[in-house]
């Protein structure tokens, strides 16, 4: 490979790793290509099944039961 080739090949590198610092670090870079552009991720809405709210309740109730039982025996 030529040296001159090297070095362009360098200097596209430094400049797509300048782009993704900026990205990262949140501020634009005033020479970002068009091909740069930032990915909007939608989150979705967490839900729980009947079942996961099933099982969540029922681990409250003994836990509960269990903390009753003991304030009754340290009165």
């Amino acid at each position: 490979m030529e040296v001159s080739k090297i070095i362009a090949e360098l200097d596209n590198e430094i400049s797509r790793l300048k782009q993704a610092r900026a990205l990262l670090a949140g501020t634009s870079s005033s020479r970002t290509s068009s091909s740069s552009r930032k990915v909007v991720v939608k989150r979705r809405k967490r839900t729980m099944t009947a079942e996961g709210r099933r099982r969540i309740a029922e681990a409250m109730k003994k836990r509960w039961a269990e903390r009753k039982k003991q304030q009754a025996a340290k009165k």
